[in-house]
C-alpha cells in the first residue's frame, strides 16, 4: 500500500512553499502535493522580464492553470520598474489569478547588482511609485516577499511606513539580509522589529527545516499563523505534512514514497528537457537536497555527481535507494 501523506487536519496555520528559482516549477509542487501534502499555497518562481514586455514559454507553463489545477498558486515577479509590474499583473490576470507576489527577496548578486530583489528594498522611492501605479491602475491583490535588507536591518524599517499606505494582502519576509545569501544564522530580532513596525499580515521565512524548529519560531512568534517553507521542502518534502500533523516520525515506507516522488519528477523532467546533460543538471542540484534525507548525505551526493551518464544516474539512484530500505 502506498503511503500518500494527503491528511486533512484542522490545524491553527498556514504552511506556505517559497519560490525558489530552479526548484520549485509545476512539476515539483505537483509531486510534492500528491506523494506528501501539507503545503496551502505554492509560490510560482518568479517572472523576470529584462526590459522586454514579453513572457517567456516556460513562465507561461509553470502558470497555466491546467498545469496547476490541483493546487492553490501565487505568480510572483521581480522587476523595479512600474510598466514590467503592470504588464505581468494584466497578464497573470488574464491566466485567472487574482493576486501578484512582487519579489523583494531575491539575494543573488547577478539580481540585487541590477536593483532587484533584495537590492531594492533601500530604494523606497522606486517602491512607492511601483506601488502606487499597480493600485491605481490594476485591481491585482499586491503581496510582497522580502529580506530584511541587502546591507542592514535599518532598510525594511525604513520602507515598512510606505507599505503602510496601501492595501498590501501581506509581507513574507526572510529574516536574512541580502548580502548574506543563506549564510549565517536568520536574525530573530530584526523580524521582530518587524511585526512591531507595520500593521500589516507578515508571514515568516527562513531556516525551517524541522518539526523542532518550527515549534521554536512558533513559540518565538505567537502571532504569526502563516510560516513559508523554502529550501527546508526540497531537502525534505514529508516535513510540511510532518508539522501539521505534530510528529517526528517518518512513514515506516519513506524510501518507497521518496523513489516515486523522484520517479515522478524524473520523468517529467526527462520529457521537458533536451539531452542527458540537461536532465542530469536538474537531478543533480535537486540531490544536493535530497541527499540529506539519507542516513550518509555526503556520500550519496558525491555518487550521485559520479553518475555521468543517464544509465548511470538511474543505476545509482536505484542502488542509494535499495541500501537505505
Amino acid at each position: 500500500m502506498t503511503y500518500l501523506c494527503n491528511f486533512t487536519t484542522t490545524m491553527s496555520f498556514t504552511l506556505l512553499s517559497s519560490p525558489l528559482q530552479g526548484f520549485t516549477d509545476y512539476r515539483f509542487r505537483n509531486a510534492q502535493q500528491k506523494y506528501f501534502g501539507g503545503i496551502d499555497t505554492f509560490y510560482s518562481p518568479y517572472i523576470r522580464l529584462n526590459g522586454k514586455l514579453v513572457i517567456k514559454n516556460s513562465y507561461h507553463r509553470d502558470l497555466l492553470p491546467e498545469n496547476n489545477n490541483t493546487l492553490e498558486v501565487i505568480p510572483q515577479v521581480i522587476t523595479n520598474d512600474a510598466e514590467e509590474f503592470l504588464f505581468v499583473a494584466r497578464y497573470v490576470k488574464e491566466l485567472g489569478y487574482k493576486e501578484l507576489n512582487w519579489n523583494l527577496g531575491c539575494p543573488y548578486p547577478m539580481v540585487t547588482k541590477s536593483g532587484m530583489g533584495s537590492g531594492l528594498i533601500s530604494n523606497t522611492e522606486k517602491i512607492n511609485h511601483i506601488l502606487e501605479r499597480a493600485h491605481t491602475e490594476t485591481d491585482i491583490i499586491v503581496s510582497m516577499k522580502m529580506r530584511l535588507g541587502y546591507e542592514s536591518p535599518q532598510e525594511i524599517l525604513d520602507v515598512l511606513p510606505i507599505l503602510d499606505q496601501y492595501p498590501i494582502k501581506n509581507i513574507a519576509i526572510h529574516a536574512r539580509l541580502g548580502k548574506q545569501l543563506y549564510k549565517g544564522g536568520v536574525d530573530l530580532e530584526g523580524f521582530q522589529n518587524c511585526i512591531d513596525a507595520t500593521k500589516h499580515k507578515l508571514y515568516y521565512n527562513g531556516d525551517i527545516t524541522s518539526v523542532t524548529q518550527f515549534q521554536k519560531m512558533q513559540q518565538r512568534f505567537p502571532s504569526i499563523d502563516h510560516w513559508m517553507i523554502g529550501r527546508g521542502l526540497i531537502a525534505d518534502p514529508f516535513l510540511p505534512n510532518m508539522i501539521k500533523n505534530n510528529t517526528f516520525e517518518y512513514p515506516k515506507n519513506k524510501m518507497e514514497v521518496f523513489n516515486q516522488f523522484h520517479d515522478t519528477l524524473y520523468e517529467g523532467y526527462s520529457e521537458s528537457l533536451s539531452g542527458a546533460t540537461h536532465i542530469l543538471l536538474k537531478m543533480h542540484h535537486l540531490w544536493e537536497y535530497f541527499s540529506v534525507l539519507f542516513s550518509n548525505p555526503h556520500k550519496v551526493h558525491k555518487n550521485i555527481k559520479k553518475a555521468k551518464s543517464i544509465k548511470n544516474y538511474e543505476a545509482t539512484v536505484k542502488e542509494i535507494i535499495a541500501k537505505e530500505q
